[in-house]
């Protein structure tokens, strides 16, 4: 499993048009690709970024997901409003609360 960690810096006026953007998105084409396990999408209280974390079976499932051609007018329209910093990680460690 790989763990995508996605920042997205966005101005304030269009922190909700972005949220909006990536969860369509989600919804119409990353739902259903192959090797999609989860996301959860985040917005800054401060209104200047959207992070969305992503969980999938492999690196090359997500390059997959990512040359659909139905996705490319969704990446140029985040890419007109947001600057995009993603990040590849592995899962090292999970911490839960300790049982009292």
């Amino acid at each position: 499993m790989i763990v995508l960690t996605n920042v997205f810096t966005v101005s304030p006026a269009n922190q909700q048009r972005l949220v909006d953007i990536l969860t369509n998105a989600t919804n119409v084409f990353v739902r259903q690709a192959n090797g999609f396990i989860s996301a959860i999408l985040h917005r800054s209280i401060d209104g200047t970024r959207v992070t969305m974390y992503a969980q999938w079976q492999s690196v090359s499932e997500y390059q997959a997901m990512r040359e659909d051609p139905g996705l490319r007018a969704f990446f140029e329209e985040v890419l007109s409003i947001a600057e995009f910093e993603p990040g590849a990680y592995e899962v090292v460690r999970t911490f839960a609360p300790v049982d009292t």
